[in-house]
């Protein structure tokens, strides 16, 4: 699996997971940390506690310095094993479909987990800072979310006076993944001063072409992983000339990972967003 294919996955299993419940324990102050999902490797990085952790997923890819930790397999295949052999007190990672599994292994042996959701902007907040309890850097933490915040707020403000457009926002064509309600990221579409076309239904949805054309967003915000550049969504791609805007050129790529990760950057993607979105204004960039 591609590390697009990866996010897109995620968001869409991980949504399917969050009824099940997964079985937590705090892991208070821990010194040894293995972090199986992107959002919680930054946070941890973030905060101040490189030094503790000591195992990722394949796909924490940033900070750059993330690369050292070995690595104890993806987000649906972790390597139990693996993460044994790193004798962490303490493994975290986003709710998804290994989850509840993960949990239930680790908790047999003694070693606590953690699993928040990070569905909305408050949840990353709170993601953060619950690191931040479980490692003794809540003030770290603390000043992490207010800075994340703070960058929110600003890029919600220069956005403010522009028109709304109606937009579509894609994570993958094969099939077509849309941003729905209740997802982070249609928590940043509306930030970024524009509606979502999708308002029913789960966070993340598999559309129809048919639906595509009946839904007849103003502009298409392509956000496909593994872009190389190019926009995958064009009138000549199977299906796509049906929908008005991709036929009359209003798609638009967006390319910044950070606009899809929901950690310690999502100001930062949605600020990329806001550019995509709103490229005439004055967003602030960091």
């Amino acid at each position: 699996m591609t590390r697009g294919r990866f996010i897109v996955a995620a968001a869409i299993l991980s949504g399917c997971a969050r009824h099940h419940g997964a079985p937590t324990t705090s892991g208070i102050d821990a010194r040894r940390i293995v972090s199986v999902s992107p959002s919680t490797t930054e946070a941890l990085f973030a905060i101040g506690d490189a030094d503790r952790v000591v195992g990722r997923s394949r796909y924490c890819d940033y900070p750059p310095e993330a690369a050292k930790v070995p690595v104890v397999g993806g987000f649906v295949d972790v390597d139990l094993e693996a993460v044994l052999e790193l004798a962490p007190d303490l493994v975290v990672g986003s709710w998804g479909p290994s989850s509840v599994r993960l949990a239930d292994s680790l908790g047999a042996r003694g070693i606590g987990t953690w699993f928040p959701e990070t569905d909305s902007l408050a949840a990353i907040d709170a993601m953060i800072v619950g690191l931040g309890r479980r490692t003794g850097r809540l003030p770290d933490a603390t000043r992490v979310v207010a800075e994340v915040d703070a960058r929110v707020h600003a890029v919600a403000r220069s956005v403010a006076d522009e028109p709304a457009p109606r937009v579509l926002l894609v994570l993958d064509v094969s099939p077509v993944v849309a941003a729905g309600p209740k997802s982070f990221a249609d928590e940043l579409v509306a930030l970024a001063r524009a509606v979502n076309v999708i308002s029913e239904g789960g966070a993340w949805q598999v559309v129809g072409m048919e639906r595509l054309a009946d839904l007849a967003p103003d502009l298409v915000v392509d956000a496909t992983p593994g872009h190389t550049g190019a926009q995958r969504i064009t009138p000549r791609a199977p299906g796509w000339d049906g929908v008005k805007a991709v036929r009359e050129g209003h798609v638009v790529s967006l390319t910044d990972e950070r606009a899809l990760r929901p950690g310690p950057r999502v100001a930062e993607g949605l600020a990329a967003l806001a550019r995509a979105i709103h490229p005439r204004a004055a967003v602030p960039s960091w």
